[in-house]
């Protein structure tokens, strides 16, 4: 299993688009064969940053999600409404309470 971490940073005024693409998207992405979890956090802080953080089997399901339409046409929406560029780290549990 791998965990993914992925951070982006919107335009203000891009929030709420971002916000309304993940609503649909969201389902579809959890139920993509290989994904184990999703979830999306805020820093609220700034308002307008947003971190996905998911579970997946392998890095051959994260890559296969990688290279599918549902990526793609997710992936396209989301960047149009970027004001930085994102990063993505791919991250394991360093230490279990």
């Amino acid at each position: 299993m791998i965990n993914r971490l992925v951070k982006m940073e919107f335009a203000p005024d891009k929030v709420d688009s971002f916000r309304e693409l993940f609503s649909r998207q969201q389902n579809l992405i959890r139920h993509f064969p290989g994904c184990l979890h999703l979830e999306l956090w805020e820093h609220p802080a700034s308002g307008n940053t947003f971190f996905t953080f998911s579970k997946w089997e392998s890095e051959a399901a994260l890559e296969t999600y990688r290279q599918s339409d549902l990526f793609r046409e997710t992936w396209a929406a989301t960047k149009v409404l970027f004001n930085a560029k994102p990063a993505a780290w791919t991250v394991t549990e360093a230490f279990k309470a």
